[in-house]
């Protein structure tokens, strides 16, 4: 398997700070894969993600649990999460999603203390031999390409039919 990619993940430093409240914060969306910012959250692909195109939707202040967002924190996350899935539907085609929430480590959240929903497309027939004997996942496409398809629909999508 080459997966170069990976590498810059395997030889970074560990960041000790939230990276949904540094990279969402910066003005650098290309960079760090913000494909859309809401007034309340924003949408960031996973730069290690479980499928192609996997997102996430994230609000911009730092919770680590559902309970403690606003209304419109609420609100504007589901939106997010809407459009989100309306971006994949145009860029990637997928026939299905995995939409989820992991609040906690033992319920699979990599960061804890920034609630965030992942939104994974799915495709019949991605799921394959090489995760269970190889422990690897086949990317087919480069996160780059995959950014600049997602914000091209998302210029698209925001044209037929802007968040309510």
């Amino acid at each position: 398997m080459w997966a170069p990619w990976r590498i810059k993940y395997i030889e970074s430093p560990k960041a000790e700070a939230c990276i949904f409240c540094v990279e969402g914060m910066e003005a650098k969306d290309r960079e760090n894969l913000v494909v859309y910012r809401g007034s309340k959250s924003f949408v960031m692909m996973n730069k290690y993600p479980y499928n192609t195109g996997h997102l996430m939707v994230a609000p911009y202040r730092h919770v680590r649990d559902s309970l403690e967002l606003t209304e419109e924190e609420m609100l504007d996350l589901m939106k997010s999460v809407n459009l989100s899935i309306r971006i994949l539907r145009e860029a990637l085609k997928p026939e299905g999603f995995n939409i989820g929430i992991n609040m906690g480590r033992v319920a699979g959240a990599g960061i804890e203390d920034h609630l965030h929903i992942h939104v994974v497309p799915r495709w019949a027939g991605d799921t394959n031999f090489m995760p269970v004997l190889a422990h690897v996942k086949v990317m087919p496409e480069l996160l780059e390409s995959t950014y600049d398809k997602l914000r091209g629909a998302l210029s698209k999508v925001l044209k037929e039919a802007p968040p309510r």
